[in-house]
């Protein structure tokens, strides 16, 4: 599902909502959890989830096709841990937290 797909569902779920009203509350959704996370912050959805943000030092790595040492520079990357209670029901528990 891509973002335009969930606007549509909520605007489909929600019919009292306006249009406009629909896409700002997804939007501020969105920005906050990237606002928090630019903070250095994590970000817990229960029953879906944590977003936080791993750093890795910079490396010396290979590359596949010469075989010859390239510089990896350091770099934060964005981790997403997901929630007992989504696994349970992607891995087909019927025992939902």
């Amino acid at each position: 599902m891509i973002k335009s797909e969930l606007i549509a569902k909520m605007k489909e779920d929600f019919p009292g909502l306006a249009d406009a009203d629909v896409d700002k509350i997804v939007n501020l959704f969105f920005d906050s959890i990237i606002a928090q996370i630019n903070a250095g912050g994590r970000v817990e959805l229960r029953g879906f989830g944590a977003f936080s943000v791993r750093s890795y030092e910079a490396r010396t790595g290979r590359n596949p096709r010469t075989g010859g040492a390239v510089e990896v520079p350091a770099k934060d990357r964005l981790h997403f841990k997901a929630g007992k209670a989504i696994m349970e029901r992607i891995n087909g528990s019927d025992k939902v937290s």
